[in-house]
């Protein structure tokens, strides 16, 4: 139950989730229950060929849209909130000046301008897996990982900064992720927690030495000045500054807490918290994670534990590039720009009968990172006939991306020996398909368990906020109350099983040559960008 003794005043948090093409906000309450949301959408820019960009200042703006639609909704809001919270997006770039302001868009986590740079970042003779041995051992000993070859972490968009955009290097005060500097815009703090951290590669993870690692600094030319301090997630970071709270329609001195990338606040807010139970997301992207206690890598696989942003713990985190980034894209050709949850609710509710004949689909529309790391990659569909319609189409999709889940959970669940024993919770917006749900329980052959799972991310920042201001006594019992909560479980289908193994096993033949494939042709293969 919730404890109240080191309660600050007031019996409200508002969490707020960034994710790439908007923010949620929930209010919450001490008993974790979401009593009012808002969402509220910004902006992605593509400015050309593997490039994607944001204006900080949209996230901003929108975050107080929805905060102010969220004071029409629930009585006295300003006066009854004790703690503002945030997760975001990961991997961003974002180079700003002493005052906090953006010295130019943000790269964001799809940006992959960089892999060239990160390819040579890492790799020289001899190689493993693309890696160059003593540079590998080194990051491995310290990170628990190396900057992917693909050129999505922050590394190589650093050193793309310093390379293409020498003058905006050079006058940036600080280099930050998209929570980093909302933290800043509320608090006037210039902060990082750990997992944004870890996935610079510039952060020692070892038990009793974290921080920023001057030997990685060295060996990647980045300096540390640059970097912010390291915060605990869970903790209280600041207040709220009178300018942000004017802006926000909220009261000065709120207590903000540090709150975490999305991948710690869904893996939290999915309420799967006990050592080695894991959780999918599918939402833009998607993952397989889990918290473990003890870091974990699968150097073959190109996954890792990282330090979660509450106390380090050790969070496994299994990246794939597209998720319900397929699904938006398919509904896009079929029904034109404007995508709207009914729309896509309407595709990939009704899609008939599934049959061994349907034609395979592969959801690298973006490159891949598990179990394969490469941008080179491009999504597929094989066997399509003059008989396959809108139908068979949408059920290839789906299917598609739950098949890539399987190759990434199946990798998983073999090097890290995590737990199978529990229906596992699925969270991110393609939770809120039922079709989705069960597809990936029969695909899995394993129950799945769905509560609120758009909202996962707001959920696991509350339960932060919660531990912080003494509504709990700590976040994680703030995240076993999310998950003992009554969900739908979706339980495998035993016929579709052996049919979906059926499909599973021709596409798993197919992918060794699709992957070869996209490496040596020209198809799919990104140059490296130019300045802006």
């Amino acid at each position: 139950m919730p404890t109240t003794k080191e309660a600050r005043e007031g019996d409200l948090v508002i969490a707020a989730d960034f994710g790439t093409s908007g923010v949620k906000v929930g209010v919450v309450g001490p008993t974790l229950e979401i009593l009012a949301k808002s969402i509220a959408d910004y902006p992605l820019s593509l400015p050309g060929a593997g490039r994607a960009e944001q204006t900080p200042q949209d996230w901003w703006d929108a975050l107080a849209r929805a905060v102010r639609e969220l004071s029409g909704k629930v009585d006295r809001l300003s006066e009854r909130v004790g703690a503002i919270v945030f997760c975001a997006q990961m991997c961003g770039v974002l180079a700003v000046d002493k005052e906090g302001e953006p010295l130019r868009p943000c790269l964001i986590w799809l940006d992959k301008r960089s892999a060239q740079l990160s390819r040579g970042l890492v790799g020289g003779f001899p190689t493993v897996s693309g890696y160059n041995l003593a540079k590998l051992v080194r990051w491995v000993r310290t990170a628990n990982g190396a900057p992917s070859l693909n050129g999505m972490d922050p590394t190589g968009k650093m050193l793309w900064l310093k390379r293409h955009e020498p003058e905006t290097f050079a006058r940036s005060h600080k280099l930050l992720d998209v929570k980093d500097w909302l933290i800043h815009r509320a608090t006037g703090r210039f902060t990082m927690t750990a997992d944004s951290a870890n996935l610079t590669w510039l952060m020692d993870t070892r038990p009793g030495r974290e921080g920023w690692s001057e030997g990685l600094s060295r060996m990647t030319g980045l300096p540390l000045d640059k970097l912010p301090e390291i915060v605990e997630g869970s903790s209280i970071v600041g207040e709220l500054t009178e300018r942000a709270a004017q802006d926000l329609g909220l009261k000065k001195g709120i207590a903000v807490v540090g709150g975490g990338g999305d991948a710690t606040a869904t893996a939290v807010g999915s309420g799967a918290v006990a050592d080695g139970a894991l959780h999918v997301y599918a939402g833009t992207s998607g993952w397989v994670s889990g918290f473990f206690d003890r870091r974990i890598l699968s150097i073959s696989h190109s996954f890792a534990t990282i330090a979660s942003s509450v106390k380090n713990r050790p969070l496994l985190i299994a990246t794939q590039e597209s998720a319900g980034t397929a699904f938006c894209w398919l509904a896009k050709l079929l029904g034109g720009d404007d995508v709207s949850d009914d729309m896509l609710a309407d595709l990939f509710s009704d899609v008939g009968i599934r049959s061994l004949h349907d034609p395979l689909f592969t959801p690298w529309l973006a490159g891949e990172r598990v179990p394969v790391d490469d941008d080179r990659l491009r999504g597929t569909f094989v066997g399509l006939s003059l008989q396959h319609d809108r139908q068979a189409i949408a059920r290839s999709v789906l299917e598609g991306v739950a098949f890539n889940t399987r190759w990434a959970y199946s990798k998983v669940i073999k090097a890290a020996k995590a737990s199978e024993s529990e229906p596992l919770p699925l969270v991110g917006g393609a939770g809120q398909n039922p079709v989705f749900a069960q597809l990936l329980a029969d695909t899995l052959k394993r129950p799945v368990v769905v509560g609120e799972p758009r909202y996962a991310g707001v959920l696991g920042s509350a339960a932060m906020a919660a531990g912080a201001i003494g509504w709990y006594a700590d976040t994680w019992a703030a995240a076993k109350a999310i998950g003992h909560r009554a969900d739908t479980i979706y339980e495998p289908n035993g016929e579709a099983t052996d049919l979906l193994d059926a499909r599973y096993a021709r596409l798993d033949k197919l992918r060794g040559s699709l992957v070869k494939l996209y490496r040596t042709s020209a198809v799919g293969n990104a140059e490296e960008g130019k300045p802006a």
